[in-house]
């Protein structure tokens, strides 16, 4: 089995349907081993696309073989969890001399899970988080995305569920 070429870059305005699409894709089956059809649905209203992360060039697009297959990012601001349309968003920004970055957003295709771009995706944050000064990383995960933040040395503080 062939091995596909991981390639990586900064997302942009013009990628928002590639990514919406991608991200309702990924919601809609890569939490259906944890979630009833319900759940999923009610994830729909705090998940999805912020483009406050494409705007500050903080979201990043995996393409394997010149396909979308995920996308991911860390923000500098507030707001923890959630797309554009969540409540309770803040674009204060984050002093990384005392606030962790967050680890924002991270989808990837249902096709492609499990072939590292999860993990590409963490390590492009860990790059650009240190590179801004910060000491430490936070996100709120998934049930679908919890084994891959263990894997890359996240440790669980609670869980809403």
């Amino acid at each position: 089995m062939k091995r596909e070429t991981l390639a990586h870059r900064l997302a942009r305005r013009d990628d928002l349907d590639s990514l919406k699409a991608l991200m309702d894709t990924a919601i809609s089956e890569n939490q259906k081993t944890f979630l009833d059809e319900n759940q999923i649905a009610s994830s729909r209203a705090i998940m999805g696309l912020d483009t406050q992360l494409i705007d500050d060039g903080t979201y990043f697009i995996v393409e394997a073989d010149g396909q979308l297959a995920g996308c991911g990012g860390w923000s500098r601001r507030a707001t923890m969890y959630g797309g554009d349309q969540t409540p309770g968003r803040s674009a204060a920004l984050l002093d990384p001399m005392k606030d962790a970055a967050r680890i924002r957003a991270m989808y990837t295709h249902p096709n492609h899970t499990r072939k590292g771009i999860g993990r590409l995706i963490i390590s492009l944050c860990e790059e650009a988080v240190k590179a801004e000064g910060f000491m430490k990383m936070e996100l709120v995960a998934t049930l679908s995305g919890e084994p891959l933040y263990r894997a890359c040395g996240f440790e669980a503080l609670r869980r809403n569920c």
